[in-house]
């Protein structure tokens, strides 16, 4: 068995496992808050995340996915964009820091974001610190120290969170949360790494990573521009409508960002393994499609169709007007996912400078939706254009990613067929079950419990190999028939 498919087996074991307990603790300290804190505390906090994630975008650059890409990185090549990352970091802060009264004065006047703003922004600066340790772990497809880190600090920041708002302390509970959870997370990975920026500064290392780091960094920039302007359009409107849509969007993600976290950590480094052997490179690409498909299907339709029991069940009535927008964004997220997957296979062969055109693309589009809707106030509608824009993207990006790739459009849709078939299928069976009066959590878990067995029936009985792979995967072994032919 070759080492490359043993690592990838453990990569996807490492991250699945990450995602699994990362998201159960989330989900749990999610569900306290949420019945704890009202919507505006949520709208608040939603809205200053907005402006950290364009802060995190600039810390990073683009230059650690460009690490990722490259071949063999030097130590070099390490601390530069380590201290380019923390020198960027506290520029940043510092503009940020001083600007907080602008952005209290530009939303509605709210002189709290002040200092929410000013402690909330202090996890771009930690989290900056540990970007270096989190990118060589993935290099090496070592990510099991990355899961540790992920539980750990999630466990810390909640049991912190839980009980300022248990407290009394309303929305500094999810301020402290966030920068907690940076904090316990940079510091495991100091520890556990043992590595150190050894190589110095330079700016040939930095100018030889340029060209692929503006390229993603360029890409990012629109894609988070593309994901953020719904929630300055919807914050411009009133904090309470962007807590609906700041939860609804949380926990529709929860899945999404799970299962291409998973597949962009275990398969970019194993893509640009194989990135100049075409033939193998297709072969690759085609299993990590239908793998995905395999995934991404049942989970997305799984939980747009649990969307009404899952909020009863956990918060009562209480966000029962976030129930809508959670269920059209999760299945919005399939795009997303599928998207994001594209860009991976375009990114695996070196060809970055394709994904700003994605973006490109992509932010067109978002923004005529916006302007279609926005004019309504009307934020399922809003939602509902947003779901359009992703839809039309994916059907584009395929064709770019077809093109860079040479893997033909025809060949990629047809992959992922088997899976929506049966996933579609047993959509339909988790609806009918929804008909069955019982108390939601009882439905709940009827619902769950014949989607996934229908799901796993279905697809033993269409024999469709990823489910024996997903096993396989799951306990990181495999025999040599499994390989990929």
């Amino acid at each position: 068995m070759s080492d490359l498919k043993l690592k990838t087996a453990r990569s996807i074991k490492w991250n699945t496992i990450d995602r699994v307990s990362t998201q159960l603790l989330y989900a749990v300290v999610g569900i306290v808050l949420a019945n704890l804190l009202s919507e505006k505390d949520f709208g608040l906090v939603g809205l200053l995340l907005g402006f950290q994630a364009f802060a995190n975008l600039f810390v990073d650059s683009g230059f650690g996915t460009a690490l990722l890409q490259k071949k063999d990185p030097t130590e070099t090549d390490y601390s530069t964009v380590f201290w380019f990352n923390l020198v960027v970091s506290l520029a940043i802060y510092a503009i940020l820091f001083f600007c907080a009264p602008l952005i209290a004065d530009t939303f509605h006047g709210e002189k709290i974001l002040i200092p929410l703003s000013r402690v909330l922004f202090l996890t771009f600066v930690i989290n900056a610190l540990s970007i270096v340790q989190t990118n060589r772990l993935m290099k090496r497809m070592d990510v099991k120290m990355l899961a540790v880190a992920n539980t750990l600090g999630l466990f810390v920041s909640g049991i912190v969170g839980v009980w300022m708002a248990i407290a009394g302390y309303g929305v500094w509970a999810l301020v402290w949360q966030y920068v907690v959870l940076g904090a316990v997370k940079t510091a495991w990975l100091w520890i556990t790494c043992k590595w150190w920026p050894r190589g110095g500064f330079s700016l040939a290392s930095l100018r030889q990573i340029y060209k692929v780091g503006l390229s993603v960094f360029s890409s990012s920039m629109l894609n988070t521009v593309c994901l953020q302007i719904y929630t300055f359009v919807i914050g411009a409107l009133n904090f309470t409508l962007l807590g609906i849509y700041t939860q609804a969007d949380k926990w529709s993600k929860m899945s999404s960002a799970s299962v291409s976290q998973i597949l962009t950590a275990t398969f970019v480094p194993l893509l640009s393994n194989v990135q100049d052997d075409k033939a193998t490179f297709h072969r690759y690409m085609k299993r990590v499609n239908r793998f995905t498909a395999f995934l991404l299907f049942p989970v997305m339709f799984g939980l747009a169709a649990i969307g009404a029991p899952l909020f009863h069940t956990l918060f009562g009535h209480k966000w029962d007007a976030a129930i809508p927008i959670f269920q059209i964004l999760t299945i919005r997220g399939i795009f997303i996912v599928m998207i994001s997957l594209y860009n991976n296979f375009i990114l695996s062969i070196g060809a970055a400078r394709k994904l700003f055109a994605v973006e490109l693309v992509k932010d067109a589009l978002i923004f005529v939706a916006i302007l279609s809707t926005m004019w309504t106030g009307n934020l399922t509608l809003i939602v509902w254009g947003q779901f359009a824009a992703s839809a039309v993207t994916y059907f584009i990006v395929l064709r770019m990613a077809s093109r860079a790739t040479g893997y033909s459009p025809v060949s990629m849709l047809t992959d992922l067929l088997p899976s929506l078939g049966v996933a579609t299928a047993m959509g339909i069976i988790s609806i009918l079950c929804l008909r069955i009066p019982l108390a939601p959590p009882v439905r709940l878990l009827t619902v769950i419990a014949a989607g996934v067995a229908s799901y796993i029936v279905m697809s033993r009985l269409f024999n469709l190999p990823e489910l024996k792979d997903a096993s396989s995967y799951l306990l990181g072994r495999f025999r040599k028939k499994k390989m990929v032919s």
